[in-house]
């Protein structure tokens, strides 16, 4: 029974070693050659016997990995373009980094005694050179588009930002005066929007009011490169202004509508006993007496008031080039505040009244709110839509 279970487990090996090496060699084959190193340290690592077909394979992996890498280095270096330094800088790590996967097995031999041999470069001032070049035009790059944002190119200010950005991320954290750059590129990438409101209609709008359409937080506003403001400042030349046109303004009158109506129901109100022919009370066979439910009709006169009153104000948010003042944007813009209220009172019997009146009833007549207690209102309600607006506007760059 033991031989056919040790056979078996033999088999099982056999395939499972055949399987990896051919993965290795797939991956080879395929040019996917630093998922064969990979596969091959990861077989490799830690083990005292090492198996030739990984010693092998790490080391034709590795050959055929390095050899790539360089020929597309020389293409990159033949084209002569200041812009591939940042790709030849990339493929030096990428190289830096195979070689210390592979430097601390070395040096690498099997169980069965093959040596491979690596041929490792001295990457580290290779990338160094590369480094520097790829930063000296970033730098570059990031100078000639400043001069674009100079002449009032916002795009190209911003451009140049994440190009510092990339620089120092990927290459120097402080490389010549990178910081100096990009407050400029800040400054000159950063519209500046004012915005204002405008009453063209023929209402006087309440104390307060614009107040509370302008509290609206600039926080909420502002976003990376566009920065919104309430009143003219000096030393800040607009891109944009923003005018909330308010063109009408109406309020209705204050309407009371009364009305009056009945509710009435069918209820049992005591029995009626069932009397025999000589008028006395009939009984059951238990001896109880007969009676019948006796239903009267009840009835409840009620008085309804129902009290309104609405504010709408309508208006368009205009977006105007600052430099030119042409209008490059409108959209409607309006709101409406209404008030409401019923009251309801009765006489008769309160059993008639039915549940959508006995919601109501109890409520009193309220005073009508002014008409600038109405508006601040509209103006509260405002806010979010303005907001919204000027977030999405296409208009701003």
């Amino acid at each position: 029974m033991l031989r056919p279970i040790r056979f078996f487990s033999l088999f099982l090996l056999t395939v499972f070693l055949t399987t990896a090496c051919h993965t290795v060699q797939r991956y080879t084959e395929s040019g996917d050659y630093d998922a064969a190193i990979e596969l091959c340290l990861r077989k490799l690592r830690g083990k005292s016997k090492k198996k030739t077909e990984y010693v092998r394979g790490l080391e034709e992996a590795f050959a055929r990995a390095q050899s790539r890498d360089l020929r597309a280095i020389d293409a990159l270096l033949y084209e002569d373009r200041p812009e591939n330094w940042e790709k030849i800088n990339a493929i030096h790590r990428q190289i830096r980094e195979r070689q210390q996967k592979i430097s601390p097995l070395t040096p690498l031999r099997s169980k069965s005694g093959y040596q491979a041999k690596f041929a490792f470069l001295d990457i580290a001032k290779m990338e160094v050179e590369s480094r520097q070049k790829a930063a000296e035009f970033l730098y570059s790059r990031a100078e000639n588009l400043l001069l674009r944002a100079d002449k009032g190119d916002k795009l190209a200010a911003r451009e140049a930002y994440g190009v510092l950005e990339k620089l120092e991320d990927c290459y120097y954290r402080n490389y010549k005066n990178t910081a100096q750059l990009k407050q400029e590129a800040r400054a000159l990438g950063t519209t500046h929007v004012l915005f204002e409101i405008k009453n063209q209609s023929d209402k006087v709008l309440p104390r307060g009011f614009n107040d509370r359409v302008l509290a609206i937080s600039k926080n909420d506003l502002d976003s990376e490169w566009k920065s919104y403001h309430f009143s003219a400042e000096k030393g800040i030349d607009f891109d944009y202004r923003v005018v909330f046109n308010i063109r009408r303004v109406d309020v209705s009158p204050e309407r009371v509508l009364e009305r009056n109506y009945v509710d009435e129901k069918e209820i049992q109100d005591g029995w009626n006993y069932v009397l025999d022919a000589r008028g006395n009370v009939k009984k059951d066979s238990l001896g109880n007496d007969i009676k019948t439910p006796r239903m009267v009709r009840i009835r409840a006169a009620v008085i309804e008031v129902h009290q309104s009153k609405a504010v709408r104000l309508t208006g368009a948010v205009e977006v105007f080039d600052a430099y030119r003042n042409n209008r490059l944007d409108s959209r409607e813009l309006g709101t409406e505040v209404i008030f409401e209220n019923y009251a309801s009172t009765f006489t008769g019997d309160e059993r008639a009244l039915s549940a959508d009146t006995r919601r109501r009833i109890g409520n009193r007549p309220l005073p009508f709110p002014p008409d600038e207690e109405m508006l601040i209102q509209a103006a509260d309600r405002l806010k979010p839509d303005l907001r919204e607006e000027l977030r999405r506007s296409r208009s701003i760059l």
